[in-house]
């Protein structure tokens, strides 16, 4: 979810192969990628509310000063895994937020080096009216979706799995993913938005070039992931496009987002929907919309390194 709560600008340039390939998948999916899915509708679940806007802060310090307290989770898995369509494939799923990030605000809001500035080493996400964590939210669709592509053989990494007082910040997130040398990270989120403000997006990386940012080189290879995973995302829940961010197209890109700009591998950010909203909210907190949510995501990563 945005760090601020507040619906961040949409960038409406980006490849027209993107918002094609995305066109040409609504045309089979469940729900039209014009409008809201009916949260009683027999193929819906509970949606998320998406990445944090990372909210610029005044303060510096040192991301030396963050303190580094776990190795990436599921790095090595305990049992072999089978041999699949992934098999030899890296992809690294980044659960939004952490549960304790609450305890924990002095450290998270100490700011951190994001090549083009300095923001926030993490939020706390934002949660339903009834309570249920954007944290827990992300968590348990990324375990759903770990599963989804062991089975096909790839080799997956949590940049955490609930085993960290904290973060981790914004900036060692993406390092995780660039030295794990990913084929695709996917960063899982939930919005907060306002109420009637419904559906998912996929955040996609700017071209962005300043100090340790540069992305130049996954531009092109994350707008075609975040098209994939949309597209799938659409078919497999049910749910529309956001209503409020992307221009129906499901996709949005943006330079402000730490945890793209220093990004060395194709990476996106997916906002499941709207926590704030109780239509989208009923999905989000539905075990077997979450379940949807993950297979979508599974797809669409599936299809993308399967080119």
């Amino acid at each position: 979810m945005p760090y601020d709560d507040s619906v961040p600008p949409t960038r409406r340039a980006r490849p027209l192969l993107v918002a094609a390939a995305l066109a040409a998948l609504c045309l089979t999916a469940v729900a039209g990628c014009g409008g809201a899915q009916d949260p009683a509708g027999t193929d819906t679940g509970a949606a998320k509310p998406g990445p944090e806007a990372e909210a610029t802060a005044s303060a510096s310090t040192s991301p030396s000063a963050i303190p580094t307290e776990s190795r990436p989770s599921g790095a090595t898995p305990t049992a072999p895994l089978p041999q699949g369509p992934l098999t030899g494939r890296t992809v690294v799923i980044d659960p939004g937020h952490n549960p304790r990030n609450r305890e924990h605000t002095e450290e998270i809001n100490q700011q951190v080096d994001i090549g083009t500035g300095r923001k926030e080493c993490d939020t706390t996400g934002t949660s339903t009216d009834a309570g249920y964590a954007e944290a827990r939210f992300t968590l348990d669709v990324s375990h759903r979706l770990r599963e989804l592509l062991r089975a096909q053989g790839a080799r997956v990494v949590l940049t955490h799995d609930d085993d960290r007082p904290f973060g981790p910040c914004i900036d060692e997130r993406a390092r995780i993913g660039n030295e794990a040398k990913a084929d695709a990270v996917v960063s899982v989120h939930a919005d907060g938005s306002a109420v009637g403000n419904r559906g998912f997006h996929v955040i996609l990386p700017a071209a962005v070039k300043g100090g340790g940012a540069d992305t130049s080189k996954i531009v092109k290879s994350s707008a075609d992931l975040g098209a994939r995973i949309a597209g799938h995302f659409v078919r497999t829940t049910g749910s529309a496009p956001s209503n409020y961010i992307g221009g129906g197209t499901g996709l949005d890109t943006r330079g402000d987002l730490g945890g793209l700009n220093l990004s060395t591998v194709p990476k996106v950010f997916v906002e499941c929907g709207n926590m704030r909203d109780p239509k989208d909210a009923a999905l989000l907190t539905d075990a077997g919309w979450r379940q949807k949510a993950a297979q979508g995501m599974a797809d669409g990563i599936a299809a993308y390194l399967k080119g």
